[in-house]
């Protein structure tokens, strides 16, 4: 491990750097710089194990103190670390009891192809997408992020009007798998469809009226081959043109009396059934 640089005063909220970090707040600055800031260490050690992804950390002393391995991350990389006091810090979070330490880190989305070619080449190829359409709660879209990563998925897109992911409550919701998964974001969720198909996977849109109850996709062996998962907004749902377009449209069977699931657990659901049946074929 590179030797630790020696330590400068910490930084305050008047600094040139902490104010330049802070407009990464706003979407329009995020979308000018291509970068966004990830807050916490989870994150920003996930972040710090992408070469490439931070350009620099802000961290309270104490987190840096206690935190010894992640700022001998950032000095093998040569990504500048900086110390900063409680007023900096303030200034770059956005929760009411920061966790220490801040990364601003460069955008990690690109365009559909690449993704897709970078899940082909992976020595484990995982084909299993998810895609959605005009989501716009950030914690919706931070928590499907980080539901799709944990049920093996390459990749998810996310298409039409959907919220920014690099919005600081869709980073949080993550939990760090933001860095893990290929992202795309795709303003035609149609073309998005049409891509994936082309490519051989079976879109399957997750609608509480499909035709197709889950449970007898899985049994009957639809869900081991590869898959794209198509979900609507939280709120209205999917578009019955777009819902249209996949090949199936699937209903997770309600055996309670619950009225429906949310967007995220619903997410979590298929997935995790696509991630069994595709295990049970290759094992």
């Amino acid at each position: 491990m590179a030797s630790l640089p020696a330590d400068s005063p910490p930084l305050s909220a008047k600094s040139g750097r902490v104010r330049a970090a802070r407009r990464l707040a706003r979407r329009v600055y995020r979308g000018e710089q291509r970068r966004f800031l990830a807050e916490g260490p989870q994150a920003v050690r996930e972040a710090l194990a992408l070469p490439g992804c931070v350009s620099e950390v802000f961290a309270l002393p104490a987190t840096a103190e206690r935190h010894r391995e992640l700022r001998g991350a950032a000095a093998a990389q040569g990504v500048p670390w900086h110390l900063v006091d409680g007023s900096a810090l303030d200034a770059l979070t956005e929760t009411v009891h920061p966790q220490g330490v801040v990364a601003v880190c460069h955008f990690l989305d690109r365009p559909l192809a690449d993704v897709l070619d970078a899940a082909d080449r992976a020595e484990v190829p995982q084909r299993l997408v998810a895609v959605c359409a005009d989501v716009r709660d950030p914690g919706n879209a931070g928590t499907v992020i980080r539901c799709a990563d944990a049920a093996g998925a390459s990749s998810v897109v996310l298409a039409g009007s959907s919220v920014d992911p690099y919005n600081g409550k869709a980073v949080r919701a993550s939990v760090g798998s933001l860095f893990h998964v290929g992202l795309a974001v795709e303003p035609d969720p149609a073309g998005t469809l049409e891509e994936l198909r082309r490519r051989g996977y079976l879109v399957l849109a997750a609608d509480g009226a499909g035709e197709t109850d889950l449970d007898d996709a899985l049994d009957e062996g639809l869900l081991g081959r590869p898959t794209a998962w198509l979900f609507g907004n939280e709120a209205w749902g999917l578009p019955a043109e777009l819902a249209g377009l996949a090949d199936h449209r699937v209903r997770i069977p309600i055996h309670g009396r619950a009225e429906s699931l949310n967007l995220a657990t619903a997410a979590a659901v298929c997935l995790y059934a696509s991630a069994r049946a595709q295990r049970r074929g290759t094992a």
